[in-house]
């Protein structure tokens, strides 16, 4: 899908610049900006590896489980039937440990295991269809309270700004409130959706 939208923007660039007689600056900009794109993700890879090397280690040396289980009261509350100490719950808390670190790009991983260890212990019959443990770990991983934006950060440095992380109460209040929204959403929908299918 993002394919057919970055090549529509890239053609619609093309399209306006020939329209305006401005070729030229679409020319200057598709060189300045291609060299300033490879400096960002240049800039930001060393950012990702470094804590997904810290996620590894975590992994590997069991602190993982014991944050599984530390974490397991509030995520026991909002994923029935999951063990408390099994592979999704640590997953699911790797990805949300991720996600509150502001590391969105190394929680896909944990994110993308932890949507298969829920599908395997939940045993669906049809598994064509997101269970509701599904949908409520794509909420809170879509709308994830992040305690430290280092993706944010990054960019904002990068970006020359003096003080990146000043924008840190605001992500708290902002994040919150949307990783709220959602919960709430989805449990309001989800008892909708039971109500309905009861009678």
């Amino acid at each position: 899908m993002m394919k057919w939208v970055i090549t529509l923007l890239i053609g619609s660039a093309v399209v306006f610049g020939i329209a305006t007689g401005s070729t030229a600056e679409v020319s200057e900009a598709f060189l300045s900006e291609s060299g300033a794109a490879v400096e960002l993700a240049l800039s930001l890879t060393g950012i990702i590896c470094l804590w997904n090397g810290i996620m590894r280690v975590a992994q590997k040396s069991g602190l993982t489980e014991q944050l599984a289980k530390l974490m397991s009261p509030v995520l026991g509350l909002l994923f029935k039937g999951l063990k408390k100490g099994g592979k999704a719950m640590q997953y699911i808390s790797l990805n949300l440990t991720a996600n509150l670190l502001g590391l969105g790009n190394a929680s896909t991983p944990f994110g993308l295991a932890a949507m298969r260890e829920i599908e395997k212990e939940e045993q669906s019959s049809s598994p064509e269809k997101a269970s509701h443990n599904m949908i409520i770990f794509t909420v809170m991983n879509t709308a994830s309270l992040q305690l430290v934006p280092t993706t944010v950060a990054a960019l904002r440095l990068s970006a020359g700004s003096e003080n990146p992380m000043e924008i840190l109460p605001c992500v708290w209040i902002t994040s919150a409130a949307a990783l709220t929204a959602a919960i709430l959403g989805t449990k309001i929908f989800r008892s909708l959706y039971d109500r309905r299918k009861k009678q």
